[in-house]
């Protein structure tokens, strides 16, 4: 039985309800786009929540960002321009901008009132990534803006919009028309990698972003970590034209981290690298045997 105070509910599914009891709630408001909340838990700490969804928390926040942005920037040889769509709280920005290869960082994101909330209540997750002046911000549609820049090319694009929700706004981001734009917009020797749903609540979301993914791309890995504060293993997809993070021995990841002045990670190393990207028996599986490609006429949508 629950003791009293205030408990906030997430819908993990239509039969799996996580709830956590807050502390504190920061703040709650309304967008253009989707219902905003900064709580203060007991067990996560602060966190952002988007539509009841939580995004991120201070508990493991490092856990996701970490393991979203590096091995993607230390596959490429010299990651020198970076695209990121969405990851509004700042904590992808926080993360590339370690790499001292880093020159610019174009970040596009639907909803400017996000950033806004997160500089004011989440400067623990950004500090000033915002501020700084590698960086530019576009806020709008991250596929409108990579169709609408037919000059551009990027050596890394990462895209953490949120999850593919049937009527949500990022579900057309998952698809393999949305990654052959992606995949025009890369260099020579470019990448992308995309966050890719629930492994153990939407499988089928994971293979099916894998199969998309391994379409348009000569190179793609699939590699997953453990998010306490989502109540599953998460999944990342990364597509390339030229490299592949599985054959960056721990040797490698740890001398390229050193050389490009990296020392404050929490979770990423070279023997962490190896480990998300073993992927267990049946997952291996899945992926071997999935067919279904993703388009914008045959979505793919995650359980919710």
């Amino acid at each position: 039985m629950k003791s009293g105070g205030v408990w906030y509910s997430e819908n993990l599914t239509e039969t799996a309800l996580l709830q956590y009891k807050i502390r504190k709630l920061i703040f709650s408001g309304e967008t253009p786009y989707q219902k905003v909340e900064v709580i203060d838990t007991y067990d996560y700490g602060k966190c952002l929540i988007l539509d009841g969804k939580l995004q991120s928390s201070l508990m493991d926040e490092w856990v996701y960002h970490e393991a979203i942005v590096h091995p993607a920037l230390l596959t490429h040889p010299n990651p020198s321009n970076i695209l990121i769509i969405g990851g509004g709280e700042g904590g992808i920005l926080r993360e590339v901008l370690k790499h001292n290869t880093v020159s610019s960082v174009v970040m596009v994101d639907l909803d400017k009132d996000v950033i806004e909330v997160s500089k004011k209540y989440l400067r623990e997750i950004c500090g000033d990534s915002f501020e700084d002046k590698r960086v530019k911000l576009i806020f709008g549609d991250g596929r409108s803006f990579l169709t609408n820049q037919p000059n551009n090319t990027y050596d890394v694009i990462i895209i953490d919009v949120t999850d593919p929700l049937e009527g949500g706004p990022s579900y057309l981001l998952y698809t393999k028309e949305f990654y052959t734009v992606v995949n025009e917009k890369l260099g020579s020797e470019g990448l992308m990698v995309t966050q890719a749903t629930s492994i153990f609540h939407s499988l089928s979301c994971f293979s099916r972003i894998y199969k998309t993914v391994s379409v348009v791309f000569p190179l793609t890995s699939a590699y997953r970590v453990e998010v306490a504060s989502y109540s599953s293993p998460w999944g990342f997809v990364l597509g390339s034209k030229k490299f592949s993070p599985e054959f960056l021995t721990v040797d490698e990841i740890d001398k390229k981290l050193e050389l490009r002045g990296i020392k404050d990670l929490k979770f990423y190393d070279g023997k962490t690298h190896q480990s998300i990207f073993s992927l267990p028996k049946h997952l291996r599986k899945k992926l071997e045997e999935e067919e279904e490609i993703v388009t914008d006429d045959n979505p793919t949508f995650m359980v919710s």
